[in-house]
């Protein structure tokens, strides 16, 4: 024997509220990634900047040492200019790969991909 038929009313009212739990479910999760996302981006800050600050200081022992390893081989001026001329080549470089690097963002986040509209206050 067959059971009875469901109502479709009855059949409707499920599918309402499935797709009512569904959307809960999905808003749910994109909530819990975004707190994710912000917690890991807040530690990569902090311990970016630790990170950072030490690098900075271990520079500017670097360019200290090599200031004094070079003063006695060509004087305090022309050591002090050899060691900060090289530091900004260095910085040079490392400018244009962030530049690179910023630029790979703004293509990968760009809503017209092909770059033959205008899509973004910095292209108009």
């Amino acid at each position: 024997m067959a059971p009875p038929p469901v109502p479709l009313e009855q059949i409707v009212g499920d599918v309402v509220d499935n797709l009512s739990a569904t959307a809960k479910a999905e808003l749910a999760l994109i909530e819990a990634r975004s707190e994710l996302a912000l917690y890991g981006a807040s530690r990569a800050a902090i311990w970016g900047g630790v990170a950072a600050t030490a690098a900075g200081v271990a520079l500017l022992a670097l360019a200290f040492g090599a200031i004094l390893v070079l003063a006695p081989r060509v004087g305090p001026l022309l050591a002090t200019l050899i060691v900060v001329s090289v530091l900004l080549i260095i910085a040079g470089g490392a400018a244009w790969r962030a530049h690179i690097g910023y630029g790979d963002i703004r293509t990968a986040l760009r809503r017209d991909l092909t770059g033959e509209g205008f899509d973004d206050a910095a292209d108009a």
